[in-house]
């Protein structure tokens, strides 16, 4: 059986209004995360990574005692017999060099997402926020991790600041010693793909996840994953990510890396983001070593490869522009469309052009289509401010063949 899986949603509010991501949405509540991806996005298996957050445990003891979820003996949680809940946690951790970087950590059931949340509540200033600083390296974060029988993934591992290789090492090893070996998968983050990945050698032998890290209810599903399993739940999602018993991550959705909000070098002196052949570590519109390097200038510099050497379990990687990135495609026309096809993914993959254009005319429906195709002209993002599709300009570059 193949599931669409969203691994990386963040939490705005918990039900009584008390914030726990700053910069998410505050509609973004554990119980609106799972109706959204029920109703509207055609999500299967989603992992939502504050549960850690007491209020969040308030939430989903509440979401329990009422019969509206219920634990599934594979672990994860099941919304509506439509969606599986997986409990995670984001938190951030500190070298002893300074390099910071994310991780999720992902429980089977309550019980153990609550010993991990008392435990490493000793180790952060406000447990009920997002991604908190937990004041521990990330080899340190991973044991604790394992002690409370959880499954730990390094997130966004190529973006600047506060990641992997963007922000703490050149080399996963060097970070982690001996846990690395058990660590069976990374996340990209939206400004890499596999094919930049596959260009570092000691990535090989790890599963890509491609996560939307939603801050709001429309960008769930912006990056997902097709995941061969038998079962939505906890268990059969670990051995998917360890490769065992024909479980396997066999699609990776994502954004062109362009896309990205750090995928080029960005000068924070004259806002440009760069053009020129990556690693620019300088600005080579006026020179300023004030910048933020790029996710491609980033893994141009580490890499063991000059071309990506991906390994026969490695799955497909397959481009997509979100609905929401298409030009003139607004909340409207985006309802029309999940209205008379079902969902954000039935849209994005299956509507044919014809029927698409009944619904919200010809012109957004043929750039639907060009997003798909692969076809849509693009404009790299860099410093934090997203790419964007720019169909009006002929000189664009389009997105690599499918």
């Amino acid at each position: 059986m193949f599931f669409h899986c969203d691994l990386h949603v963040h939490i705005g509010r918990s039900s009584s209004g008390r914030p726990v991501k700053i910069t998410a949405a505050r509609d973004l509540t554990f119980e609106n995360i799972a109706i959204e991806c029920a109703e509207r996005k055609g999500i299967e298996l989603v992992g939502i990574v504050d549960c850690a957050s007491p209020p969040v445990i308030e939430d989903i003891e509440r979401l329990l005692d009422a019969g509206e979820m219920v634990e599934l003996d594979g672990g994860g949680l099941r919304f509506r017999d439509q969606v599986t809940v997986l409990l995670g946690a984001e938190f951030e951790t500190r070298e002893t060099g300074g390099g910071m970087s994310h991780h999720v950590s992902y429980f089977p059931d309550l019980a153990r997402l609550k010993h991990f949340s008392q435990t490493i509540g000793k180790h952060v200033t406000n447990l009920e926020l997002s991604s908190q600083a937990c004041k521990l390296p990330a080899n340190l974060l991973f044991r604790m991790c394992q002690d409370c029988s959880g499954t730990f993934v390094p997130a966004h591992c190529f973006t600047p600041h506060k990641s992997v290789y963007g922000a703490s090492a050149d080399r996963a090893a060097d970070m982690f010693g001996d846990a690395w070996e058990r660590i069976p998968a990374i996340e990209l983050g939206l400004s890499a793909d596999s094919h930049l990945a596959d260009r570092i050698a000691e990535l090989h032998s790890r599963t890509f996840l491609s996560n939307s890290d939603a801050h709001s209810l429309p960008k769930i599903g912006r990056e997902y994953n097709i995941i061969e399993m038998q079962a939505g739940t906890y268990e059969e999602f670990i051995k998917a990510l360890w490769r065992e018993d024909g479980r396997r991550v066999i699609a990776n959705f994502g954004l062109d890396p362009r896309l990205g909000k750090y995928h080029r070098t960005f000068c924070e002196d004259c806002n440009w983001i760069a053009r020129g052949d990556p690693p620019l570590d300088t600005c080579e519109q006026c020179g300023s070593a004030k910048v933020t390097l790029g996710v491609l200038d980033r893994i141009v510099q580490i890499a063991d490869h000059d071309e990506p050497q991906p390994p026969e379990h490695r799955g497909h990687y397959q481009y997509q522009v979100p609905l929401q990135f298409v030009p003139g495609i607004g909340a409207v026309a985006l309802a029309k469309l999940i209205n008379r096809f079902g969902s954000e993914m039935a849209v994005l993959h299956q509507a044919d052009e014809d029927a698409l254009g009944q619904t919200v005319g010809a012109k957004k429906a043929h750039l639907i289509v060009l997003a798909r195709e692969g076809n849509l002209p693009l404009q790299a993002g860099g410093g934090g401010r997203y790419g964007k599709a720019v169909p009006s300009n002929p000189g664009a570059m389009k997105l690599p063949g499918l």
